[in-house]
Formats: C-alpha cells, structure tokens, sequence
C-alpha cells in the first residue's frame, strides 16, 4: 500500500531548534508518522519530548547552543543519539536565527552568529550523521532553506547569505552522497507565523503587504510543514536527491 511508505516505525530522527515553532512542528510530524526523536535545542524542550512521549514514541532531550558548539561537540551529540537511542536515520537541521539591520551597519558578530547557527552547523551535524548513516546503508538529511535561497531580502544579509549556502551544500551532499543511499534534501519554508517572523507580523503595514504578495493569503504554520517533512524522511522520496521543496503559499510563484 502507498501509504505504507510514509510510515517511520524503527527509525529514529534528531531534530535540532525543536524546542518550539516549526521544530517543534518536524519532531511532532515524525513521531506521529512512527520515528523516535533526539530533540536538540539550547532551550527547554520539556513541551515537546512530553508531546512525544504522549504519541508514544521513545525521545532524547539533547541541550546545546550551536553558537558555541565546536565540531567536535556536534559529533559527540550525533554519537550520543546512535549510542543512546541504537541508530540514527533522519537528521533535520532545523535551528536557525535571524540578525535584522541595514546592511550599511551590520555588525561583525551578528554576521557570524547567524553564519555559525544557519550553514556551519548545519553542514557538520549533516557530516558528523552521514557518517552514521554510510555505516548503516541508508539515511534521509532534511535542511531547512528558506525563500531566500533563491531571492534577495531585506536588512538580513548574513540570513540571505546562509540560507543561499544551506541550498548549494543540500545539493552538494546530495550529489556526494545519493551513492550511500542517503537522500539530502531541504524544506524551503514561505513567511510562517514564527519568532523569527514576529517583528514583521507586528507591524500592520508591512504585514499586509507580505499579505497581499501570497497567494494563499496567509502566514504559514508548523502543521502546513508537517506532511512535507514527513514525505523528504520516508521511503516515498527514495528517488529524490538535491530537491528544495517550497512551501511558501504560492510567493515564489507569483
């Protein structure tokens, strides 16, 4: 049946910034589908291991600010989920912030952390579980992109910069790695009603006008993720290597 190949029992994923918002959202879609989940965030997952727990399914709370974590430190978080929870087949390199100001006057820091957090980690944690998952035969990395992985934004360069890099190492490791049977692809997300997305959503006129622009008429939510996440760490995209799945409610299209 073909809805057997969205199922996930036996598997075990590790979603990063899964704390809340659509992290959250990815760990609770893959639970739900049958998966285990190692959570990692540098805040208190509680909420959503208890989500977890309720459906059933077996999680790990991991605590790590990818700010500061050295690669070694993200080799020994995949380690502990293969150790701790017996494999590791699905990463979602979910956690990401955001540094707004005119790109005149952007600062230093703000320009590394955002680096640091949205590409440098994403690329070794990718690494680190795809070393896991060569040793096992198989395995399903999901990024997350964004819109601005294909157009420009506005007083967020070092956003723009990494979620351009998160689309060429997806594609990168997929050409490099489809041969070990693991499929790299990534979740290109419209404007979702998110932390990150707070400013924008309280200001009415800049609000409306991101209104006016998707076609659906909407901000996004974690549930309209769900099914996409769900789909990249089953078997049904077996086949599927470089893709970067938009859902963004039709603003690409238009």
């Amino acid at each position: 049946m073909i809805l057997d190949q969205f199922r996930l029992e036996g598997r075990v994923a590790l979603v990063t910034g899964a704390a809340r918002g659509l992290g959250q959202g990815y760990a609770l879609a893959l639970a739900e589908a049958g998966a285990d989940v190692a959570v990692l965030d540098r805040s208190d997952t509680t909420e959503t291991c208890e989500a977890i727990h309720a459906l059933g399914r077996r999680f790990k709370a991991l605590t790590c600010d990818l700010r500061e974590c050295s690669v070694d430190d993200l080799n020994q978080i995949v380690g502990r989920v293969k150790v701790e929870m017996g494999r590791l087949d699905i990463l979602v390199n979910n956690a990401g912030i955001i540094r707004r100001a005119p790109a005149l006057e952007f600062a230093e820091q703000d320009w590394d952390d955002v680096l640091q957090i949205n590409l440098k980690a994403v690329f070794f944690l990718a690494q680190a579980a795809a070393r896991v998952m060569v040793e096992q035969g198989r395995g399903k990395i999901i990024n997350v992109a964004s819109m601005l992985s294909f157009q420009g934004g506005v007083l967020i360069p070092s956003y723009a910069a990494a979620k351009s890099g998160v689309a060429g190492v997806t594609r990168s490791l997929a050409t490099e790695w489809a041969k070990y049977n693991i499929n790299v692809n990534a979740i290109a997300p419209g404007y979702m009603a998110t932390d990150n997305t707070a400013p924008l959503r309280a200001d009415p006129v800049r609000s409306q006008s991101i209104l006016d622009r998707i076609p659906a008429g909407r901000w996004g939510t974690a549930e309209d993720l769900q099914g996409t996440v769900v789909f990249l760490a089953s078997a049904a995209s077996d086949y599927m290597h470089g893709a970067i799945v938009c859902v963004d409610g039709g603003w690409l299209a238009r």
